[in-house]
């Protein structure tokens, strides 16, 4: 358990030099975790995104997952993704003093002046019919950022803190302020549920009322973004017509 000021009590916190990825420590340490931890490194080999697409992972930027045992069902457990998301604006905002700068790119990227500067990946193993452990992943470009060219064509540029702020901050520093902020986004859901995330959400969402385009395996929908459901899902019109979307890949 880490002593730091104003780390969250009961919560561990686990600091490597090196590791694969954090989220594939996240499951070697699963069966023997006696409760949540996060997991920093300070370089992924191999890190990876949504849909396993690989995660540059040079050393200076944030790679950390916390690993936890939530009770409710999937459903449930999948709307920390909103939690999470909201936990790194607020860590953003701690550190620059700039609110009006990070905007939430559904349904799991942080945008810093419109580039992504964090990207959230959750993975959870089955235990009955629940949810035995979770791995929330996060990675946050602070010092740099992918080339626009290796990004896939229409998706949002990546940006990095220190060159859009001129901020530079240390991985654990970070990790200091971004623990306690989803510590607070946690228990909220616990206790209130989704109905505060959702509204603290699309109070930051980027592109709301605007259209969009939103891909799921094949197909694409143009529309425009009206909300998130109480599920979390993406809400968009086409025409007349009013269409939920629990999962795609939303591009400007």
């Amino acid at each position: 358990m880490s002593a730091r000021a104003g780390w969250p009590v009961g919560l561990g916190r686990l600091v490597l030099p090196s590791v694969d990825s954090t989220n594939a420590e996240a499951q070697r340490l699963a069966p023997s975790m006696t409760g949540p931890v996060w997991i920093l490194a300070g370089e992924q080999t191999a890190g990876r995104g949504r849909r396993a697409r690989p995660w540059a992972s040079p050393r200076g930027n944030f790679y950390a997952t916390l690993l936890m045992q939530p009770r409710e069902g999937a459903e449930v457990v999948a709307l920390r993704s909103f939690a999470a998301a909201l936990a790194l604006r607020d860590a953003f905002v701690a550190v620059s003093d700039m609110p009006d700068a990070f905007r939430l790119k559904w349904p799991n990227d942080v945008l810093l002046n419109g580039g992504k500067v964090a990207g959230i990946l959750l993975e959870s193993a089955g235990a009955g019919q629940g949810v035995g452990h979770l791995a929330i992943g996060i990675g946050v470009n602070l010092i740099g950022a992918p080339d626009v060219a290796a990004v896939e064509a229409g998706a949002v540029p990546p940006v990095s803190l220190l060159s859009e702020t001129g901020l530079r901050v240390t991985p654990e520093a970070f990790l200091d302020v971004l623990a306690p902020a989803f510590a607070d986004w946690e228990a909220r859901l616990i206790a209130e549920g989704f109905a505060p995330l959702r509204s603290a959400w699309l109070a930051h969402a980027a592109r709301l009322g605007e259209v969009i385009r939103a891909r799921t395996g094949r197909e694409e929908r143009v529309g425009v973004f009206e909300t998130i459901d109480a599920t979390g899902a993406l809400v968009m019109r086409q025409g007349d017509e009013r269409i939920a979307l629990p999962a795609a890949d939303v591009f400007f």
